[in-house]
Parts: structure tokens; C-alpha cells; sequence
């Protein structure tokens, strides 16, 4: 036999007779690296919004402490988007930090504005309500510990820590890379550059070659390898993270880069062409000893200009 007692209460009944304890609060707080890396991002021309669900005032409370906004007025919800037009979104967008009460359409609709306002957008998420945005971003990022599988699957890339402040590093990494790629790329052309341009300033002077084949050939081998292998594998300038954004359509060879090689090939070249007169006119003559000058100045700048 069961027995059930069921023990009615009335509503008004049921706050009555309590006695206060207190008031218990719980939040979540920001990582302490993530508000550093916040300040690395506004100096580095990065802009950190916050795209959350959670009520404004909670919004605008993480966003302080972590510096990506001053003022509740630089908060808008999910249901002052919709009443915005286009072209007065245009203008929201442009001032406004944080975007509290939204839905999975209105993260597209931020994206997709400030896309056409010509920014680079990099997206993170991890729930299945993120992917449109993830997939609608220029970069969609996935966390790896808190992310579903849809987020992962739909992001770009996967931070493996949950951590923003591994974007941040990422971002200073890539730069690193590139800028090290463009010490790559200069190095070696100046130095081929000047290679080339020893060889033809000789011929049309009429003088003899200044360098033998096989002298070439271990310059390249040696001092152009190494040297350049080296600026490859450079390690970060102070103020990587406190320049701008680079312009995505600017070429990897820029108008400057192209000039500035130019520059220091003639230059170096020049230099080689001295060094080989020199070595002519101090040794009566003798070539060999003339190529040896000019062998070594040609060693010596390009050792120089890495």
C-alpha cells in the first residue's frame, strides 16, 4: 500500500514566517590576463565588442571591468537593433561596444555591418547559436574546451584554452611572422639585386667581370642563406603590438619595400665596383686580387645589411 500526502500551500502563504539570513550574489569573473589583453588591443588598433545574451546592466558591468566600455550608453539591446535602420546602424556600429539581449540574427547583423563598413572581423563563440556568425565572420574562432561540436566544425580556428588573451597572442605571432617575412623578402632581393647589377655595370663600363661564377655561387649559398634564415626566425620588435593594422589590400612588396631596395642594391653594388677598382689600381693590375676585393666587399655589405 502507498500512501501519498500532498500538502497544499497557498501563494500568500508561502513567504510568510521566514526569517532573513542574507543575500547571496554569484558571479563569474573576467580572467585577470583578459582585461591586459583588452589594452593590448586598443593600442594595437584592435576592437574588442562583447555580443552577449545576458541582460544590459550585467553586459555593461563585465565591459567595464574589462574596458571596452565607459558608459551605459554605449550598450544597445537585441530590441533596439531591430527598430534601427540600415543607415543609422551604420553609425551605431561605429560607437557602440557592447550589445546585450541579442539572438543568433542579430550577432549576423552586427557582423555583417561592420564588414561593410571595411573591417576584419574575427568571431568567437561556442554554442550552435554561434555558428551563422562564426561562418558569416572574416575569421571565426571556436573555444575548444566550452564549444560544441557545430561551433567547432563551422569556426576557422580553435582556441585549445577557452582564453582570449591566446587571441591576442596569435595576433602578435602573426605579425611577428609577417614582419619577418618582409625582412626575408628584402634581404635576399637587395643582395641578388646587387649581385646582378655588379655584373652589369661591369659590362657596360667594359672592365673585366668583377666576380667569378663560383664566387657567386658561395655567396649565395653561405651569406645569403644563413643571414637570411636568421631575419626568418627573428624574434618580435617592442612596438609590434602598437602599430596599426596593416591595410589588407596592400602588396606584400610595398611602394617603400620596392624603393628601398633599389635603393640598397645600387648602393651596394656601387660599393663592390670601388672596392674592385681599388683592388686594380693598388695591385698593378692583377684581377685575381681585384676579384678578392671586390669578393670580400660584397661578403662584408651584404653581412652588413642583415
Amino acid at each position: 500500500m502507498v500512501i501519498i500526502l500532498i500538502s497544499i500551500v497557498k501563494a500568500d502563504e508561502i513567504e510568510k514566517d521566514l526569517v532573513f539570513i542574507g543575500l547571496l550574489g554569484m558571479i563569474a569573473p573576467p580572467r585577470n590576463e583578459a582585461r591586459e589583453a583588452v589594452k593590448v588591443c586598443t593600442t594595437a588598433g584592435i576592437r574588442p565588442i562583447m555580443i552577449t545574451g545576458d541582460h544590459p546592466d550585467t553586459a555593461f558591468a563585465i565591459a567595464k571591468d574589462l574596458g571596452i566600455a565607459k558608459s551605459i550608453t554605449q550598450v544597445v539591446t537585441g530590441c533596439e537593433l531591430d527598430n534601427i535602420s540600415t543607415d543609422a546602424l551604420q553609425q551605431v556600429i561605429q560607437r557602440t561596444n557592447v550589445f546585450a539581449r541579442v539572438s543568433p540574427e542579430h550577432k549576423m547583423t552586427v557582423i555583417e555591418t561592420l564588414r561593410n563598413n571595411k573591417h576584419i572581423v574575427a568571431m568567437t563563440g561556442d554554442g550552435v547559436n554561434d555558428a551563422p556568425a562564426l561562418k558569416k565572420a572574416d575569421i571565426g574562432i571556436a573555444m575548444g574546451i566550452t564549444g560544441t561540436d557545430v561551433a567547432k566544425e563551422t569556426a576557422d580556428m580553435i582556441i585549445t584554452d577557452d582564453n582570449f588573451a591566446s587571441i591576442v597572442k596569435s595576433v602578435e605571432e602573426g605579425r611577428v611572422i609577417y614582419t619577418n617575412i618582409r625582412k626575408f623578402i628584402y634581404f635576399l632581393l637587395s643582395c641578388n639585386a646587387s649581385e646582378v647589377l655588379v655584373i652589369l655595370f661591369a659590362m657596360l663600363l667594359g672592365w673585366p667581370i668583377p666576380l667569378l661564377p663560383i664566387q657567386i655561387l658561395w655567396v649565395n649559398l653561405v651569406t645569403d642563406t644563413f643571414p637570411a634564415l636568421a631575419l626568418g626566425v627573428e624574434k618580435e620588435e617592442p612596438n609590434v603590438m602598437k602599430l596599426k593594422p596593416r591595410d589588407p589590400a596592400e602588396h606584400l612588396l610595398s611602394r617603400n619595400m620596392k624603393i628601398m631596395i633599389v635603393i640598397q642594391s645600387l648602393a651596394m653594388a656601387i660599393t663592390v665596383l670601388a672596392a674592385f677598382q681599388y683592388g686594380l689600381r693598388a695591385n698593378y693590375n692583377d684581377l685575381e686580387a681585384a676579384r678578392t676585393f671586390a669578393f670580400i666587399t660584397l661578403i662584408a655589405t651584404q653581412i652588413i645589411c642583415a
